[in-house]
């Protein structure tokens, strides 16, 4: 049997954590681009386009992760599509976090003042231009902090990315502790990697409220 000292079980753990760190950074970025396709569908003028955007909407918030996650695993293979357990949760989360993204910036599209609205429109911008020059600068002081919040569950989603192999932190956790036999310890550091992860970007979302409230 091999020996593991607590540290060999943190380095190990800490290593893992870059893939964590990796599959959320992953998802933000491409959930970011696919929301914001997401968020201009549901505020155009286009009334299929608003359709459209809010079935996916209400299908990406309206089915676990984890489904999500098989989806992208075990049903791309039955149409002869082999992914890896990065890719299929990379595309899972990224879809996971459009949808969720893409509402939260509807929101703050929606937050704007109708009176900044009509002015754009009395300028004879047209939709592209009125979101491009006026709504969007606006709306973003209001996303920032909801944004920056959003990021700590996309960070705790990727835990359920062990479920089909992916090994980040979660299931190299599982992988140490069956080798170990000490769970408390192990998922004990877990625990805590995942919360010094998580504690700054809540603090940061927090501060940038007030902030920003307070520039308001």
């Amino acid at each position: 049997m091999i020996e593991f000292t607590l540290w060999d079980i943190v380095r190990n753990l800490l290593l893992a954590a870059r893939w964590t760190v990796g599959l959320s950074l992953i998802a933000f970025v491409g959930g970011g681009a696919l929301g914001l396709i997401v968020m201009l569908a549901r505020v155009a003028p286009n009334g299929m386009a608003r359709g459209i955007s809010a079935v996916y909407i209400e299908v990406v918030q309206g089915t676990p992760l984890l489904m999500q996650l098989f989806l992208c695993f075990f049903g791309l293979a039955l149409f002869g599509i082999d992914v890896s357990p990065l890719v299929a949760a990379s595309i899972a989360l990224t879809v996971y976090a459009s949808g969720y993204l893409g509402e939260i910036w509807r929101g703050c599209i929606h937050a704007i003042p109708r009176g900044q609205w009509e002015a754009a429109a009395s300028l004879g911008l047209s939709f592209s231009d009125q979101m491009r020059y006026v709504i969007i600068p606006a709306a973003v002081r209001i996303a920032i902090p909801p944004t920056t919040g959003f990021l700590v569950q996309i960070v705790k989603g990727t835990a359920l990315a062990s479920i089909i192999g992916f090994v980040e932190l979660t299931k190299a956790g599982t992988i140490i502790n069956n080798a170990t036999f000490q769970p408390f310890l192990v998922y004990g550091f877990v625990a805590l990697i995942y919360f010094a992860l998580c504690y700054p970007i809540s603090l940061l979302s927090a501060s940038l409220e007030r902030r920003l409230h307070v520039a308001r």
